[in-house]
């Protein structure tokens, strides 16, 4: 079963858009465009939701987009369902040598961090900064 975020489209001061999601506090996007702004919005919850995980912080549950109050001091020109990313975990095989491995698993103890924490932080961050 797929997951959707709502975001709410509103029209700023600024030529452009921007995104926002309620129930995702400090999950922003913004595009030229409402169709860029959408898409950047998806951009942005997979980032937001990453962040979470690496924090340990629970994932809210996603609010319906009806049940979502319309703020008067929002120029709202549309909502969207963002699909969340598949988060579950996948066992991968992997092969290290046995002096990496051992830095490895020392590092990420000395983290308080299981060895796929440490790896999965370690490919974030090497994938953020690509």
């Amino acid at each position: 079963m797929s997951i959707y975020y709502p975001a709410v489209i509103e029209k700023g001061a600024e030529p452009g858009y921007s995104v926002f999601f309620p129930d995702l506090d400090g999950c922003t996007s913004a595009g030229d465009t409402q169709q860029a702004a959408a898409e950047n919005a998806a951009d942005a919850l997979i980032l937001h939701l990453e962040g979470m995980i690496e924090d340990k912080l629970p994932l809210p549950v996603p609010s319906r987009l009806d049940d979502i109050a319309v703020d008067p001091d929002v120029c709202e020109v549309g909502r969207v369902l963002i699909k969340c990313p598949d988060m579950r975990l996948e066992r991968v095989n992997v092969s290290f040598d046995a002096w990496l491995l051992a830095r490895i698993d020392f590092m990420a103890k000395a983290r308080g961090q299981s060895r796929s924490e440490f790896l999965a932080a370690l490919a974030r961050q090497a994938l953020a900064t690509a």
